[in-house]
């Protein structure tokens, strides 16, 4: 590029996705005097999913700001909770976030996965016909014009990944009410209608029964009980009441 030099600083939350060099605080960006700041912003490395609101000269701008020579530009971090104008608040999730997808399921939020990777231009279609937010630790896939919203996933652990969703987005919790395969609501089962799906051993050992309406996965109070009302009792600790579902908490 060989036109306006700009001085350009990411907040600390940002760096992450910046050369080394552009982590230590302010430095300089020569454009190419037509490029909006919003796409020079994302030539450094930085989702716009994941910026928040840009300075010039310490005043707001939009991302079709075209730079000039000598400006002093910031990039702020999403402010949390972010608000999601436009839809309810749901998320679509890319293929490698299947545990995050089954928490979210768990507390009642809306997460709609895909366990075969479809692709990146099918999942940021899907995200802008369902306008849901589409989360991603796949940066190239969060630059994608065509996305609805999206969010990048920081963490590569679960508890991790959940926790920043949760404080990130603060959805509605209602614990017990999707199924954790299809995303699908649960709703109470009476015992003798579930029968046929349950080993002997279940049938004798539980009373308490929730079925899913779309794909009819029944649930009970299983062995793995206790650590999935673990991971719902911290959230809703943490992150706001909930409601509470049809009873069961897992097959």
């Amino acid at each position: 590029m060989n036109g306006p030099e700009i001085h350009l600083e990411v907040a600390p939350e940002l760096r992450v996705f910046v050369a080394h060099e552009r982590r230590r605080g302010r430095t300089a960006v020569t454009t190419d005097g037509s490029s909006t700041l919003g796409h020079v912003v994302e030539s450094l490395g930085v989702p716009l999913t994941e910026a928040g609101q840009l300075l010039v000269d310490g005043n707001p701008v939009p991302v079709s700001h075209i730079p000039a020579t000598g400006e002093q530009v910031e990039v702020r971090a999403v402010r949390r909770p972010q608000q999601v104008p436009g839809a309810p608040l749901r998320f679509l999730l890319d293929v490698h976030l299947g545990t995050l997808a089954r928490r979210l399921r768990l507390l009642g939020v809306d997460a709609a996965y895909e366990s075969e990777d479809i692709g990146d231009p099918a999942l940021a279609t899907r995200s802008a016909k369902e306008r849901r937010v589409l989360l991603s630790r796949d940066r190239g896939l969060l630059h994608r014009r065509e996305i609805w919203a999206g969010a990048y996933v920081y963490s590569d652990r679960p508890e991790e990944q959940l926790r920043d969703v949760l404080e990130r987005f603060a959805p509605d919790l209602a614990p017990w009410t999707r199924c954790t395969a299809c995303n699908g609501p649960l709703a109470a089962a009476d015992k003798d209608s579930v029968s046929g799906q349950l080993e002997h051993g279940t049938q004798k050992s539980y009373d308490v029964f929730a079925q899913c309406t779309e794909c009819g996965r029944v649930y009970w109070r299983g062995a793995h009980h206790a650590r999935l009302e673990a991971i719902v009792d911290e959230a809703v600790r943490d992150f706001g009441s909930a409601l509470t579902g049809p009873g069961p908490s897992g097959t």
